[in-house]
């Protein structure tokens, strides 16, 4: 039944053992073509240990004694081609491994499509789809920048929003791009980010424990259904970006594990080959064949998807050998140290890749230590990420947030120590999904003091990250002040939006959004110190700090004043870089938003009275949990 066919050159295999075939998707796996005039399906699998490769499916019964594959030269590769299977039939590949006797059901490792989880078995699927996005592919270059606005809603699908009157279930894609596009470009949001849309059978993982390298989860529909919302998307311009995971897989009797009797994917030794943390297991960065499967799997949502970016997850994780090991745990490397030195080539070359193949999208790191140059080219000896997540930023401040603010004077420190190194990396300030799980609580439910104070804060937290140099991140539900916890088998609190301080919160983060945009002092200099000069960053006594933001031009100016007490401060004098009107643009604690209403009726004018080593300087009403942002309208 199945018949010698192959769509690999001699050139395709010595490329896959040496580790620089970037494209396996389109050889390797179940891929529709046609012998002879006869339609079918060619497959092919990478397992070099083993015996015997068959295909067993709908098409044989579930038979593995009818369809067995050719080996192909010494390559590895077990590869044929069965008549008449055509997209969406099912099947594994049940392999016989040379040693021990070990027999495996295995789904494709390069699937196009996989059964809806609890069931495993991969699909045959065609990718063909007509795109819808040309302007914004042709656009995507400038509006994925450095030096442009990029605020990021990130967003798990499955719980975003969901259905009561059909048993809650989840949204599909296509239900989510008639509603996710319109809300995205209401709220002025630039990107989203998914979390993992790559199949995963334990739900619960987030998508953080992959089976589908190259398949995206049936949960939600079809291939072609996510590219739908993905075209939807573009055409409303909002980018999208991928979260990506190559730090770790499961170790599932269908995944990649133990693949062909062998550790084929991963390294055999528990202390290199195994992350303790999540029961899972760490890719063998080192073996050639799997570095061309992972840069593949990056390059294919780019390619056949149309990602604008992958935000890869636990790098830190990757770089580090004793990440989360004891002593004893884990090997060194061959000179003594702690790098994962065939990790650091990995990451090296995948961005490499990356931005060779597609200069207009970003990669983004999400690196939780002091690691240098993580967002550095690589002729510079860097990792080449185009963005890192700033953890520091984001750990320093909720942790702020978090104190009484009769106390807040004594922490001042976790406000100002970014000065030091904010412009070290290319950085995204992340409030994610990790900051809301496991008992920490929603980022509304943190905040200190009454209901009022509660809002308050969480509109200063909010507008705060919005101020500082680098690109956003908040997570779904933060954007209009969720209560509990998230819960990802359940709906965001959408009904809260009845209430107007909830509103005044979404508010808020729409004119945020909205000024972010706007205002180029705010994101012409996100990456780069020239755009960012501290005002006053001594005042911990009243727990207030101040600052420029600038643009390229001249008078592209933004002056933010922020206060972290409740007790409004009148007559607050501030020193200021330009003589002139400046314009009251944003107020926290407008009543529209919820506050309390006090501000300086559109603005301040300056007079020339010395302070903070400037010539000029402004008298200004600072209202309570509030900051300001001021325009410079310079006098002609």
């Amino acid at each position: 039944m199945v018949r010698p066919h192959s769509i690999l050159t001699p050139d395709d295999l010595h490329l896959f053992n040496e580790g620089t075939h970037y494209r396996l998707y389109d050889k390797l796996g179940a891929r529709l073509a046609t012998q002879d005039g006869e339609a079918g399906t060619h497959f092919g699998l990478w397992a070099p240990d083993a015996e015997q490769v068959s295909v067993m499916g709908d098409f044989n019964g579930w038979d593995p004694a009818t369809c067995r594959l050719f080996p192909r030269d010494q390559s590895g590769i077990w590869e044929g081609f069965i008549p008449g299977v055509g997209p969406g039939q099912r099947y594994k590949y049940h392999i016989v491994s040379r040693y021990g006797g070990f027999r495996a059901d295995k789904a494709d490792p390069f699937a196009l499509a996989s059964q809806v989880a609890p069931e495993t078995a991969s699909v045959v699927w065609d990718l063909a789809y007509e795109w819808n996005d040309s302007d914004w592919m042709r656009e995507r270059g400038r509006r994925n920048a450095l030096d442009q606005p990029m605020s990021i809603y990130e967003i798990h699908l499955g719980s975003w929003r969901r259905v009561p009157e059909d048993n809650f279930r989840s949204l599909t894609y296509r239900e989510l791009a008639a509603q996710l596009p319109e809300y995205l470009k209401h709220m002025g949001f630039t990107h989203v980010e998914f979390l993992p849309v790559m199949e995963h059978p334990f739900y619960g993982s987030w998508g953080y424990q992959v089976t589908g390298h190259f398949s995206p989860t049936g949960r939600y529909g079809t291939p072609q259904d996510l590219m739908c919302l993905i075209d939807c998307l573009h055409q409303n311009g909002i980018g999208v970006i991928l979260d990506w995971v190559p730090s770790h897989f499961p170790n599932d009797p269908h995944g990649l594990g133990y693949f062909d009797g062998t550790h084929l994917f991963e390294h055999s030794d528990p202390r290199v080959g195994v992350h303790r943390d999540w029961d899972t297991l760490v890719f063998n960065y080192g073996r050639h064949e799997v570095r061309s499967f992972l840069i593949s799997s990056g390059l294919f949502w780019l390619d056949r998807y149309h990602a604008d970016g992958l935000r890869l997850d636990a790098v830190a994780s990757m770089l580090y050998l004793d990440y989360s090991r004891q002593e004893g745990e884990w090997i060194p490397n061959r000179f003594g140290g702690r790098e994962n030195l065939e990790a650091i080539d990995f990451l090296r070359t995948l961005n490499e890749q990356v931005y060779r193949h597609f200069p207009d999208v970003q990669t983004m790191a999400e690196e939780s230590t002091a690691w240098p140059m993580v967002s550095r080219p690589l002729y510079l000896g860097g990792l080449g990420f185009g963005l890192k997540w700033d953890m520091g930023w984001m750990h320093d401040t909720l942790e702020y947030v978090a104190q009484d603010p009769l106390f807040r004077r004594f922490h001042h420190h976790q406000l100002t120590f970014r000065g030091l190194y904010s412009f070290s990396e290319n950085f995204v300030l992340p409030l994610s999904h990790d900051e809301v799980v496991h008992g920490k609580g929603s980022l509304l439910g943190r905040m200190p003091g009454d209901d009022w104070q509660k809002f308050a804060n969480l509109r200063l937290l909010l507008g705060y990250m919005y101020a500082q140099p680098g690109k956003k991140l908040l997570f779904m539900g933060g954007e209009f002040g969720q209560w509990r916890e998230w819960a990802h088998d359940e709906s965001l609190e959408w009904h809260l939006l009845g209430y107007p301080a909830h509103q005044g919160v979404q508010r808020w983060v729409e004119d945020l959004n909205r000024t972010y945009r706007s205002e180029p002092a705010l994101h012409q200099h996100d990456c780069g110190g020239a755009g960012f000069e501290w005002i006053d960053c001594h005042d911990a006594d009243d727990s207030i700090i101040s600052f420029l933001r600038e643009g390229y031009h001249p008078n592209d100016t933004v002056l933010v004043v922020v206060n972290f007490t409740p007790v409004p401060r009148h007559n607050y004098r501030l020193g200021a870089p330009h003589k002139g009107f400046w314009r009251e643009i944003l107020n926290s604690d407008a009543p529209e938003y919820g506050g309390s209403g006090q501000g300086n009726l559109g603005g301040a004018h300056t007079v020339p009275v010395p302070i903070h080593g400037r010539r000029q300087s402004l008298t200004i009403t600072l209202p309570p949990l509030g900051m300001l942002f001021f325009r410079c309208e310079p006098h002609s």
